[in-house]
């Protein structure tokens, strides 16, 4: 069915709305260290600039998102880029959604001359840990005990995978 289609594609200045629609009806504990997003947040600012977001967008609508940027501002880091955020509206989960943006990032990436990719996940976030193994990401290191949500203690999952051919498969 055309309507199940998802295309992913360069987010533009006017989808900020519905991706904050799909930020805020996915956030939770399980997934964000930070507050929730006040209704009237920007998304888009000279952190975040909207070039470097993909969209899923599936009909006439916005149901994931991912960004991503430079690993540090440092020159000599500069073949390393980091996931800042991804998120898939509760609608969309299951159908290969995540995967796809997360294909689709790296490979981005990959075409503006990166080798490798990093994000940051939260240890008790086991489902988005699964989903980026299943994208070849591993863990290389662990914060225990960063974040205290809701009274526990959480750690920082830090998860890298490769680029490039050289550097082993990019994807298992």
């Amino acid at each position: 069915m055309a309507s199940d289609v998802v295309v992913i594609r360069p987010a533009r200045a006017e989808d900020e709305r519905e991706i904050l629609e799909v930020l805020r009806s996915v956030w939770s504990r399980v997934s964000e260290p930070g507050p929730e997003r006040p209704a009237d947040a920007a998304l888009f600012d000279e952190r975040h600039p909207v070039e470097r977001f993909l969209v899923a967008e599936r009909g006439a609508q916005i149901v994931g998102y991912v960004a991503q940027a430079p690993a540090s501002p440092l020159e000599s880091n500069r073949h390393v880029r980091h996931i800042q955020g991804l998120a898939v509206h509760e609608s969309a989960r299951g159908s290969g959604v995540a995967v796809a943006l997360v294909e689709a990032v790296c490979a981005a990436a990959r075409a503006g001359g990166a080798r490798r990719m990093t994000l940051r996940v939260l240890g008790h976030n086991e489902p988005a840990r699964q989903l980026y193994r299943r994208c070849g990401f591993e863990v290389v290191g662990v914060l225990p005990e960063e974040f205290l949500l809701d009274g526990a203690y959480v750690d920082d999952v830090w998860m890298s995978r490769p680029l490039t051919d050289a550097d082993g498969p990019a994807h298992r």
